[in-house]
């Protein structure tokens, strides 16, 4: 499996060979380093553990002395795959124009918002002296339905945003290794800067 971690950029486009233009996300991605490498018969699965970004070691807890990195991801390792070693570099050239990856990131967090935002709710109607009740979720059920109590999964106002989402079917469109940046297609979660997950 490929895998990578890197910062999310601006957004731009990108012509392809046949001059149809494509959005794209630039990820300054990489390099990464092997911390560790789990095995079978001493971890009861193969796995490698990479570190990203580099970071004090007085900011580093007890655990992580000697890895001075500020993002640690572990990654399972199957047949096929490329055998890693502790302390091997791995950079963008994993990737290459025209493969298809998914990319997952924590996204914007847009605070508590009501119903017509979260869920698209349409709101009440805007006449016939209907008053401050145009983004009013409604009416969520009476006692008949579930004996008085608010249903479990009930689509009402609540905090918005700021959770884990994976985009899958992503292409990617450029690799650079002189700058470490990766161009992917369309849109990727989270705002310029935030932590980015790639997988192949």
């Amino acid at each position: 499996m490929k895998f990578m971690l890197g910062t999310k950029g601006k957004m731009t486009q990108v012509f392809d060979e046949k001059g149809i233009v494509c959005a794209a996300t630039a990820i300054l991605a990489g390099p990464l380093t092997v911390t560790q490498v789990k095995a079978k018969d001493k971890d009861g699965y193969e796995a490698v553990q990479v570190g990203f970004a580099a970071q004090k070691e007085s900011r580093m807890n007890k655990a992580q002395t000697g890895k001075a990195f500020k993002f640690f991801r572990e990654y399972r390792v199957g047949e096929g795959d490329t055998v890693r070693t502790s302390g091997e570099s791995i950079d963008v050239s994993i990737f290459a124009p025209g493969d298809i990856v998914q990319v997952s990131a924590i996204s914007k967090g847009k605070g508590f918002q009501g119903v017509v935002k979260r869920h698209g709710f349409r709101g009440g109607p805007r006449s016939h002296g209907q008053k401050n009740k145009e983004r009013a979720p409604g009416s969520i059920g009476g006692g008949g339905r579930a004996g008085g109590r608010v249903v479990k999964g009930m689509r009402m106002g609540g905090r918005m945003g700021n959770d884990r989402v994976t985009v899958t079917n992503l292409r990617v469109l450029q690799v650079d290794l002189e700058t470490n940046s990766i161009l992917i297609s369309g849109a990727v979660p989270g705002h310029p800067g935030t932590l980015v997950e790639i997988r192949g």
